[in-house]
């Protein structure tokens, strides 16, 4: 930081006919200032990469298991939190049962992505330092740092919805104003716009680029808080974009369902946009899991003592088994059913809490998935996640054709879809595309933000036949409480939500 002279010194100067800001100003011998540091492109990028790196770390960090696609899923209706008992990882079972307290809820998540916030900010003010960069350059990295926020903005508005918003990072006593959901939505919903229009942002990431922000990544957030917001006024420029996408030709639908999960379909033709982990040289902790490397959800989630060895599995923890009723769902010949559910009835494991012997085939751990890791090997399996695929795209499409936001084919749409699963055509309706969205993404995080978005989330989510799930949802339920941590440290600035 630089340092300014005593108040005796800046006297004595002004006293004099010549005292140059030069001489004003003291640089330290061994530090460098922040707007001398980001002052070209490779350093305003190191800013931008660790704005990225958030995104790889809820499955493990700050102490807890909060893998971000399960965490709204068990909230659900296809998949159970198993572990076990109720009391292992007891905030999920809470909110499992919708009675999530201010103490026991996964305020991981909350920290995570407000650690994303912050370092998103940082590239949007930094940038002002930065001397040599191109103008081209300089909007995608901008419009980069703009999508990465309002994406942790999103999933934090979608769990919490009334939360402190700021685009400016903080200073003492770091207390930031609580908007109202709306109000929310409508900061996500600029930033998203002015990316697209500002940024120049790719439709599609090159080889190299494989993680990073695209135009069709921005395209598809963009769509999936306009339709949970159900704000029917931008209805028809998230279809536009959804055209603007299918008409590229530069996405299509991977032939093999069940290999769109594997390694080899990693970065397919249908991949918009996934969250990268790796094995190879992976050196994330339990003692410094917020570095680089791969994700512990693979072991999370395949069955515990796994002992077969003949199908290149892999032993678990035995959370979140499938329900029954999910994996029962599937028409006969539907590819999606094995694809998305792994069957291990008549396998020898060892059964925990709710289990059903149905594992969830997209994430489950697979031989040789860690090797090459170089800490904690349960932490550092090499699974990218999967956040938007095409096939997101042509169901939106068809959706937003049905509710009436423009002109186009939603049953070519839709029965793209259901070919590619090897099951016949079905008409377009919202009911059947919804329908469609809970064969397709099994396990992927949609189905809770479907349901709550349908107004189907009350009559859906009910006590269960087993005994597990005692509680129904309600409106009042829509938000998770607010960590207490956060409420202590608000100095009596954030209302705590109605749960």
């Amino acid at each position: 930081m630089k340092k300014k002279l005593s108040i005796i010194a800046l006297l004595a100067c002004l006293g004099l006919q010549s005292c140059s800001d030069d001489f004003l100003t003291v640089k330290s011998p061994d530090k460098v200032s922040i707007e001398e540091y980001y002052k070209n492109e490779a350093r305003i990028f190191e800013a931008l990469v660790a704005a990225y790196d958030p995104l790889q770390w809820p499955d493990w960090g700050m102490n807890e298991y909060n893998p971000p696609l399960l965490m709204s899923d068990i909230m659900a209706d296809d998949i159970w939190v198993g572990g076990s008992n109720v009391t292992d990882n007891q905030n999920w079972h809470l909110m499992f049962n919708y009675e999530a307290l201010p103490d026991r809820v996964i305020g991981g998540v909350w920290s995570c992505y407000y650690s994303g916030i912050n370092r998103s900010n940082n590239v949007l003010k930094y940038m002002s330092y930065v001397q040599e960069i191109s103008e081209e350059k300089k909007a995608l990295f901008l419009a980069e740092a703009k999508i990465l926020r309002a994406y942790y903005y999103t999933y934090l508005w979608k769990m919490w919805g009334n939360i402190p918003y700021y685009s400016q990072n903080l200073e003492f006593p770091y207390i930031a104003e609580q908007l109202n959901a709306d109000a929310v939505y409508a900061n996500i919903i600029a930033d998203i716009e002015d990316a697209i229009n500002n940024g120049g942002l790719p439709m599609k990431a090159g080889e190299e680029t494989y993680g990073r922000v695209t135009k069709s990544m921005a395209y598809m957030l963009f769509t999936e808080v306009v339709m949970y917001q159900k704000d029917n006024a931008k209805y028809s420029k998230a279809l536009n974009y959804m055209k603007e996408i299918i008409d590229s030709g530069m996405y299509s639908l991977h032939a093999d369902y069940a290999e769109i999960f594997a390694a080899n379909g990693e970065w397919s033709n249908e991949s918009i946009w996934e969250i990268n982990y790796k094995s190879e040289g992976a050196v994330r902790s339990w003692n410094g899991p917020l570095v680089s490397g791969g994700t512990v959800l693979p072991r999370l989630i395949s069955p515990n003592g796994w002992s077969d060895g003949t199908d290149g599995r892999d032993n678990g923890w035995g959370f979140c088994p499938v329900r029954q009723e999910a994996y029962d769902m599937f028409e006969d010949g539907d590819s999606r059913r094995d694809g998305s559910i792994f069957n291990a009835n008549g396998k020898s494991y060892n059964p925990r809490y709710q289990d059903t012997g149905l594992w969830l085939n997209k994430y489950m751990a697979r031989s040789g998935y860690n090797d090459g890791q170089l800490a904690d090997a349960d932490l550092n399996w090499s699974n990218n996640l999967r956040i938007y695929r095409y096939s997101e795209v042509l169901l939106n499409a068809a959706e937003l054709i049905c509710l009436g936001a423009g002109a186009g084919d939603a049953n070519s749409y839709l029965n793209e879809v259901r070919s590619r699963a090897g099951v016949s055509n079905t008409s377009a309706t919202v009911e059947s595309v919804l329908n469609e969205r809970r064969l397709e993404f099994v396990g992927e995080g949609k189905r809770y933000w479907d349901l709550i978005r349908s107004d189907k989330a009350s009559s859906t989510l009910v006590p269960d036949s087993y005994g597990y799930r005692t509680k129904t949802w309600s409106n009042n339920k829509k938000w998770l409480p607010i960590p207490q941590s956060e409420i202590n440290a608000s100095q009596g600035t954030l209302t705590q939500n109605n749960y």
